[in-house]
């Protein structure tokens, strides 16, 4: 709280042992005013941009969006609180320690997205507690960001007071408002504007730059009279040398971030783009070299063993009538490549999110030739949407449904393995139809398994469960994606569901495409193998009530 004082007496020197006098100003006070209440709205949408910034990396490089939204956001309003109480010791010198204040949060806040890639590529791989450094750093510059952040508000709480003195509860009434008014900027520039356009890393460099040319100028142009002359060529200097280092990091960001990609995903990289809606690394396919497909850093296409997986979700549902299959998901072609091998199909509808994905499997002569063009066959329509919001207003019924989604344990899909999900598809099945789930490993995520298996059941559908194994791959594919090899699953799981008891089988009729990775007996030891790791009593994951933070 800020106390009320009565004025100094004319020609009196500050009094730096407690609450000063007014400012002498290069301005009117009512222009100074503004300019001040300008520097919190800056400052505000500088801070906010910095916690987004934190969120999404963290979500795109460790996983688990809510985890890291609550880590973040917990560990930086704690911060601002101590940063508040700390900011008190500076309030005789507010101009000086609010000038140092955006200096570091400046440097810190651009630079920490960085430093946080740059973690990760290059110790994520290493095993032990290098393996989980990125955790490590998220909870620092939190914890820094935050600390800065909180010291703000008692130093400007000063400065402005120091323009114009004015009740307490007033000061903080405009401060607040330009405040939330500036957070209201920034929450809005980052998903809209910084994302899409710069990216994180640039997004977060040049917010640093507005940060530190905002901050300086509020104190150098403002209030320079209440610094010593070696205290304003010490801001000065420590400004230009944040801006240096953000520009610096500027010009050689694409260098970083092409140098960090090769320690994450090999120096095979042919592909790198980010699409609207996530980042899509193609390696390897050249050479004899086998194909990887990265989505958000997640394996999503390994070569070397897509085949046991592909086949095993599409042939145990194609087991039946399947003159219309509706695939969710599998923008890479690779399911649809299984489904077209039988020559019932009449039509293939596809419900992808990413039309970029199904534009590279359209396009890149690798995953092309791996999908079997099977975007080139006429009977493939293509529909980019969210499956969710599809099966709404979905025009027709399908013999078979293939799930090939991304992991249920990612957030952002948990909408996607829940009971209104599954209600939604009983709606397009046939009487007799087949829905076919990727449901993910089951060795070293069994819950996670086996509430899909409960949601689905309770969605009024019942389950055949099966695993394969002989995943080559020791790379992360689900939702943590600082798992290394040792923690890597090693088999996939699946489920069949039907309105009736589904039949697990391979059909043996003549035309019929033969799987070359799987076997009837191979597929009912590897139903008995899922079903020997049964968790009976789990809940259903809904909507309001998702299951999946194994």
């Amino acid at each position: 709280m800020i106390e009320p004082h009565a004025p100094a007496p004319p020609g009196a020197p500050p009094q730096w042992g407690g609450v000063q006098g007014q400012a002498r100003l290069p301005v009117r006070p009512g222009t100074g005013r503004f300019f001040v209440l300008a520097g919190v709205f800056v400052c505000a949408a500088c801070g906010l941009v910095y916690e987004l910034e934190l969120v999404a990396l963290a979500s795109y490089l460790i996983g688990d969006s809510v985890t890291q939204a609550s880590v973040v956001l917990s560990v930086m309003v704690f911060a601002m609180g101590i940063g508040s109480l700390a900011a008190k010791r500076l309030r005789p010198r507010a101009a000086a320690g609010f000038g140092a204040v955006e200096a570091a949060l400046a440097l810190v806040g651009g630079c920490s997205a960085m430093a946080l890639y740059a973690v990760f590529a290059w110790t994520g791989g290493l095993g032990g507690v290098w393996a989980d450094g990125s955790r490590y750093l998220l909870v620092a510059f939190s914890l820094t960001i935050g600390l800065l952040i909180g010291a703000e508000v008692p130093l400007l709480m000063e400065l402005i007071q120091r323009v114009r003195r004015q009740d307490p509860g007033g000061a903080v009434a405009d401060l607040f408002a330009a405040d939330y008014v500036g957070a209201l900027v920034g929450g809005l520039a980052f998903p809209f504007l910084l994302l899409p356009w710069l990216g994180q890393l640039t997004g977060a460099l040049l917010t640093g730059g507005v940060n530190a040319l905002a901050g300086g100028a509020l104190v150098l142009g403002l209030f320079h009279r209440d610094l010593t002359r070696r205290a304003r060529w010490a801001l000065a200097v420590a400004n230009l040398l944040v801006l240096g280092l953000l520009a610096s990091a500027a010009v050689l960001v694409d260098d970083f971030e092409r140098a960090a990609r090769h320690a994450v995903y090999g120096a095979e990289v042919r592909v790198a783009l980010r699409t609207g809606v996530q980042e899509v690394v193609l390696t390897g396919g050249t050479d004899g070299r086998p194909l990887d497909l990265y989505l958000d850093g997640r394996l999503r296409v390994s070569g070397s063993d897509e085949r046991r997986y592909h086949e095993a979700l599409v042939h145990p549902a194609m087991n039946g009538p399947h003159a219309r299959v509706l695939i969710l998901g599998g923008g890479d072609g690779l399911a649809a490549r299984e489904v077209l091998r039988y020559p019932g199909v009449r039509q293939v509808d596809e419900v992808e999110l990413d039309a970029g994905v199904v534009r590279l499997a359209r396009q890149d002569p690798a995953l092309s030739r791996l999908n079997g063009h099977a975007y080139d066959d006429p009977r493939v329509r293509v529909v980019t949407a969210d499956a969710f919001d599809w099966l709404r207003g979905a025009p027709s019924t399908y013999d078979v449904v293939i799930s090939d989604l991304p992991d249920a344990g990612i957030t952002a899909s948990t909408k996607l393995y829940s009971q209104e999900f599954y209600g939604l598809v009983r709606r397009v099945l046939a009487p007799d139809g087949r829905l076919a789930v990727h449901a993910g490993p089951v060795e070293t995520r069994p819950r996670v398994f086996w509430t899909i298996d409960t949601t689905i059941h309770t969605a009024g559908l019942p389950t055949a469960p099966y695993r394969v194994g002989g995943r080559d791959s020791g790379f992360a594919a689900g939702p943590d994606r600082t798992a290394g090899a040792s923690r890597a699953p090693h088999d996939w799981g699946f489920l069949l569901a039907s309105r009736t008891a589904p039949v697990l089988s391979l059909s043996l009729d003549q035309g019929v495409p033969r799987p070359r990775t799987l076997t009837p007996a191979a597929l009912t030891a590897d139903a008995r193998a899922a079903s020997r790791t049964r968790i009976s009593g789990l809940p259903p994951s809904t909507l309001v009530h998702p299951r999946y933070a194994d």
